[in-house]
């Protein structure tokens, strides 16, 4: 059996803070930077809606004076996964891939970007009631996957300070 040496522990501390690791809702860390302060653009879909809502409860409503605009494009695509032998398609994969640009608002200068992809499933074995509600449910889980990993890829942008 290994044992823990606690004097490591101590250590790990020391190493983090000499290499600039800052707490993302620590003083001057990026979560203080942007919480209330980014604007999402305006949803067009429903699954923009759900997007920007998980946006926005990630990054909090912005206040009267916003630092940030957050402006994305959004595409999905249902891909069959699962095939009977007679051609019956059984399961789906919805893909969704987000472009994103957070801008400055005082300078217009883009602060960050990038784009991110995942994918969620649902099952089309039950009836029409199912199948759809399994789709519905497969879009929010994706669009809540999506700007998780938006939120996490702004959280890492060294340039933002509180």
């Amino acid at each position: 059996m290994s044992s823990l040496d606690r004097r490591s522990l101590l250590i790990l501390p020391l190493a983090l803070a000499a290499c600039g690791f800052t707490p993302v809702y620590g003083p001057g860390g990026t979560g203080r930077a942007l919480r209330g302060r980014v604007r999402v653009q305006e949803p067009d879909s429903p699954d923009e809606y759900m997007l920007v809502r998980t946006l926005e409860d990630r990054l909090g409503r912005p206040n009267s004076a916003p630092g940030y605009e957050l402006r994305f494009v959004l595409s999905t695509d249902t891909e069959g996964q699962a095939v009977t032998a007679t051609n019956e398609t059984t399961r789906y994969s919805l893909v969704g891939r987000v472009d994103y640009t957070l801008t400055a608002l005082d300078t217009g200068t883009v602060v960050a970007s990038g784009d991110v992809r995942n994918f969620t499933g649902y099952s089309a074995t039950g009836s029409t009631v199912e199948t759809l509600a399994g789709e519905r449910d497969a879009a929010e889980r994706l669009m809540t996957i999506l700007a998780d990993q938006i939120v996490t890829r702004l959280y890492a942008t060294p340039d933002l300070t509180a």
